[in-house]
């Protein structure tokens, strides 16, 4: 039985409801909206969003000056203190000020009580708006309601609510489209959550224009946005709504609800709060910005409520887009950053010529195929291409086959040196016993790279890398061997991603032959084959020693992207490979990508230069700088006691 409590890893579940509402009936509009919230609380919501002014409707024009309106609005929320089960809930209500003025506010309520109101800062008085007929706006607010209905709260813009280490911060419709909107200034005095209570009228274009708004605001904040448009039953006189409702997290939207619908519409989606922690710590752009004066914070609760669920996936492989149409995108994307950066790298080189160690692998097939980009790119001949392959002891005739089909398809020359009497008489000198043990395998792999070097030094070229970014992440490769190259051009590309990137190019970018022979290199095991073969069978399996490269690659994705910890990781995981690998398997091969992964940074801090091509890199001059010498003991330990 999954016991996980995704709220003590940093997750909460928060919704955005348009409800139907009853124009001017304050007293219809919170009966709904406490049936609303019974369903919220019964789905383990933290944060429930309504829209604005949802407790008279947006459209009561004139009925705002009513004083039975209002009085009945101070009912309502007298009723929702008493009953609310949420830790937060957010509704929209027209409020009068002890000096008389009128507010268009977002009500917050938890723990029983009004926590304090946020007025809203901009009113839109041009084209169908006229909110200043009604309402003045929020700038300079600062004032304290004492009532013996609904106790003592602060009505200002510059207050955030908490619950735990959670600060959320709350904007009103307009506020949204401002040059600088009181949302980003929360955002900078802490906020990671903004909620947004709307009533956006429906024009033509303006939906997508309102999603990208949302998306792009959660992105350049480094936050979650909460968006609740009033909808379709406002008054239809001159304009329709759409009850528009919007979930987004850094620049992904999480949900969208459905729009036009007459009846109640509800989304939900679970934000993680951690990684937008996460995210504004590495961010110095965020970090550096001019922060607001110091904003009231207004407790919610003592922490983030227990969620023992997840209503968002998370992918296997979350290097690799889940939609067909952004792989291809993102396929060209990659290869054309790896050719553009092979291509400048031989300008800097003064070079004309690449040399590169062809195995018949995966990870040498997508260099030699971005090789021959770079080439066309500087309007080079393909015979510009030296590929050699080097086949030695562990070498299969599979391998040897596949990198020789793969010569004749791309109609680039191969030579074949094979290296056995060099490794052995290597070997002979160091009066090695014979053993296959890691001097034999490293032999080969230092074989080969010398050369590769002295072959490039012979004709004035340079070596293309092959290595790829699991492999580095796990320190797989020899030191000083497959290590080293002038140029890696699969230095930040992940196993799984050059699967399907050559995949991709089989299907889109070649011709018959080639796409056959890219088939066969994606069907053959991962090997470095370094060991002899087994009556010409490969007998060294990369994912039988290391473990599978997708588990792997989905370890390091949350632990670099993400910063998570084991015990978030692990219960991801399992999440994601629950029907794939038992917990027990997943927490294996965790421990072992830890412990590789802290042992092997002394071969990454000496990388050869290599494009940057995604959001994870382990290049010592960029994304990730570590000491060699790093503890992870306790890392393993925590591992340990996970089951």
């Amino acid at each position: 039985m999954n016991t996980t409590d995704f709220g003590q890893l940093g997750f909460l579940r928060v919704a955005a409801v348009s409800p139907q509402i009853t124009i001017g009936d304050v007293a219809a509009n919170t009966a709904t909206i406490c049936q609303q919230l019974s369903m919220l609380a019964n789905d383990g919501v933290a944060i429930g969003v309504f829209p604005e002014l949802c407790l008279t409707g947006y459209s009561a024009e004139d009925l705002f000056f009513s004083e039975s309106l209002l009085q009945g609005v101070r009912q309502s929320l007298t009723t929702l203190c008493h009953q609310s089960p949420l830790p937060l809930l957010a509704v929209g209500a027209p409020w009068r000020l002890a000096d008389g003025r009128l507010i268009n506010a977002a009500v917050l309520i938890g723990a029983g009580r009004i926590l304090g109101m946020v007025p809203k800062t901009y009113l839109p008085n041009y084209g169908e708006f006229y909110d200043q007929r009604w309402f003045s706006s929020g700038f300079g607010i600062n004032e304290t309601e004492v009532s013996q209905d609904l106790g003592t709260f602060h009505v200002r813009a510059d207050q955030l609510f908490q619950l735990g280490d959670l600060r959320v911060g709350v904007e009103i419709c307009e506020d949204l489209w401002a040059p600088i909107s009181p949302g980003t200034q929360a955002a900078l005095a802490g906020a990671r959550v903004l909620l947004n209570l709307s009533a956006s009228n429906e024009l033509i274009s303006k939906a997508e224009y309102r999603r990208d708004l949302v998306r792009m605001t959660s992105a350049s904040n480094l936050c979650a946005y909460v968006y609740a448009g009033a909808g379709a039953l406002e008054s239809s006189k001159d304009i329709v709504f759409g009850g528009h409702c919007l979930i987004a997290e850094a620049g992904v939207i999480l949900a969208e609800g459905e729009r036009f619908s007459l009846q109640s519409q509800m989304i939900y989606a679970d934000l993680d709060s951690e990684r937008l922690a996460h995210d504004r710590g590495q961010n110095k752009t965020f970090s550096q910005s001019p922060r607001p004066t110091p904003y009231r914070i207004v407790s919610a609760g003592p922490g983030l409520p227990s969620l023992t669920s997840l209503c968002r996936e998370f992918s296997q492989h979350p290097f690799v887009p889940d939609d067909e149409d952004e792989v291809a995108a993102r396929a060209q994307e990659v290869l054309s950053i790896q050719a553009t950066g092979l291509a400048r790298r031989m300008q800097a080189a003064g070079t004309e010529k690449l040399v590169i160690g062809l195995s018949g692998g995966l990870d040498s097939t997508l260099a030699v195929l971005v090789a021959r980009d770079a080439l066309e790119k500087l309007e080079l001949p393909g015979e510009n291409l030296c590929a050699l392959t080097l086949p030695g002891p562990g070498t299969s005739g599979a391998t040897l086959a596949n990198a020789k089909a793969l010569a004749d398809a791309l109609e680039i020359s191969l030579q074949v040196i094979p290296i056995d009497a060099a490794v052995t008489q290597h070997l002979d000198d160091l009066s090695h016993t014979g053993d296959h043990d890691v001097v034999y395998e490293n032999a080969q792999a230092r074989e080969r790279t010398q050369i590769l070097f002295n072959h490039a030094n012979q004709i004035g070229g340079i070596v293309t890398g092959t290595g790829d970014l699991s492999e580095l992440a796990l320190g797989w490769c020899t030191f000083n061997a497959d290590h080293m190259a002038n140029y890696n051009v699969n230095a930040s590309v992940p196993k799984t991603m050059i699967a399907y990137l050559v995949r991709w190019y089989a299907q889109h970018r070649s011709s018959a032959a080639l796409s056959k022979v890219l088939g066969a290199v994606l069907e053959t095991p991962i090997s470095p084959e370094l060991i002899p073969p087994d009556a010409d069978q490969i007998s060294q399996l990369t994912e039988d020693l290391v473990g599978p490269y997708e588990l792997h690659d989905f370890f390091l994705y949350h632990f670099l992207r993400n910063g998570s910890g084991a015990k978030r990781i692990f219960s991801l995981a399992c999440l994601a490979f629950g029907e794939q690998y038992p917990a027990q398997t997943i927490k294996h091969w965790l421990g072992q990508f830890f412990q590789r992964f802290m042992t092997q940074q002394f071969k990454r801090t000496t990388l050869p230069p290599g494009p940057k091509v995604g959001s994870v890199s382990l290049s010592p001059r960029g994304d990730w700088r570590m000491p060699d010498e790093a503890g992870y003991k306790h890392i393993l330990e925590e591992i340990e006691n996970l089951l």
